[in-house]
């Protein structure tokens, strides 16, 4: 049997849009100073971890999480891995967008001018496609709805799947096999322990 080989995915720390709930797709927000305190103990949790590659988005509040995690000098920037595009709702909170539309939702409507669920979903399976030909451990730095969707893509679920993995600032998951590439599945999600928040 081939050696089973883990996908870990860091989600970025904390911006001023992530304590606000406001959707930051595009949007370059810098970590607040606890973001960047909870970057460093995501990065003690790693201590000790191989991974044949390192991968993040090159967004600043995902890259200067790697950084301070300790991955800066051997990350690879990979574009695939920018969060979802809001389009129309970039900046807004699900309360304002639900005044206009109450029946919107992400994972079902995508956004105006922005990124379709089927889209983000095409993003996510050329990741799932790279890393696993990659023989080793790898690790992941990106964002929140974009990570759900890659999660559900390397299930072998629809997109909209992502709306039941729930996912914190500064926190740490992995993906695998059980019993080998054919069965894929979550080896553990949502880990935010380092961080003592």
């Amino acid at each position: 049997m081939s050696e089973i080989f883990s996908i870990y995915l860091a989600r970025h720390g904390e911006t001023i849009w992530s304590l606000t709930g406001q959707h930051t797709g595009v949007t370059d927000l810098p970590l607040t100073g606890r973001g960047e305190r909870n970057a460093v103990r995501l990065g003690e949790r790693l201590a000790g971890l191989i991974f044949a590659k390192v991968l993040t988005s090159p967004l600043q509040r995902a890259a200067r999480t790697c950084e301070l995690a300790g991955f800066g000098d051997v990350a690879e920037v990979d574009r695939d891995l920018v969060e979802w595009n809001y389009g129309d709702y970039e900046g807004l909170r699900s309360s304002e967008i639900h005044a206009k539309r109450p029946d919107w939702d992400l994972f079902r409507d995508g956004c105006p001018n922005g990124e379709s669920p089927k889209q983000i979903g095409a993003r996510a399976d050329r990741v799932v496609n790279r890393v696993r030909a990659i023989k080793g451990n790898v690790l992941i730095f990106s964002s929140g709805h974009f990570l759900r969707v890659l999660a559900a893509r390397w299930l072998g679920l629809e997109p909209a799947a992502g709306r039941y993995l729930m996912l914190s600032t500064a926190s740490l998951s992995a993906l695998s096999y059980e019993h080998g590439p054919s069965n894929p599945a979550i080896q553990f999600w949502n880990d935010t322990r380092h961080t003592g928040d």
